[in-house]
């Protein structure tokens, strides 16, 4: 596989893993952070014996580290003692493609992730529906999709994103089951 499709599939293993990782609950020991205000540090002392075991290469210097990467590292600690051995594997798996990558990929695949964050919820939930109705075609029609999006120009590129966007609009105006757009206004038989 050629570094740019690993680089492609890491991203959208990323935006496919996004849904499980908005449905985790917050770490009790890191409660959410008000946007803006400054994170809270987490005493060593407040993890429990599991996450210390686990977070043990870091009791020593704990102290030291910024209270928004002690945040991180306990909840991505509990999420860890929260997954069976068969995620295990699978979190392992990918971290281990994940660390072959260039650097200048994994640079660019978390720029994508951090603007896939960055935006609203409703945004992300159409990237992901998006993503996983791309994941149901045909593996001939994702290869042309991937094929005309690379020899595509910017401005055709552009244009492609405007015209399924305009799709998009078009599948949720239309009446369920007719393919008809919808009246604007109903009448009403009262």
């Amino acid at each position: 596989m050629s570094a740019r499709w690993r680089s492609v599939f890491c991203a959208l293993l990323l935006t496919a893993a996004a849904p499980g990782f908005a449905q985790q609950p917050p770490a009790p020991s890191a409660p959410p952070v008000p946007a803006g205000a400054p994170a809270a540090p987490i005493a060593w002392s407040s993890l429990s014996s599991p996450q210390q075991k686990l977070l043990s290469r870091f009791g020593g210097q704990w102290s030291t580290l910024p209270p928004e990467r002690q945040q991180a590292l306990a909840h991505g600690s509990e999420r860890w003692l929260g997954m069976s051995a068969p995620q295990r594997d699978q979190a392992r798996s990918r971290f281990q493609r994940w660390q072959s990558l260039p650097p200048e990929q994994r640079h660019a695949l978390r720029s994508r992730w951090q603007r896939f964050q960055a935006l609203p919820p409703s945004q992300r939930a159409i990237v992901r529906q998006n993503f996983h109705r791309y994941q149901q075609l045909p593996a001939e029609r994702r290869q042309m999709l991937r094929q005309q999006w690379n020899n595509a120009s910017p401005e055709q590129r552009r244009q492609m994103v405007e015209n399924a966007r305009a799709q998009r609009e078009r599948r949720q105006t239309q009446r369920p089951g007719t393919g008809r757009p919808a009246p604007p206004h109903a009448p009403s038989h009262r």
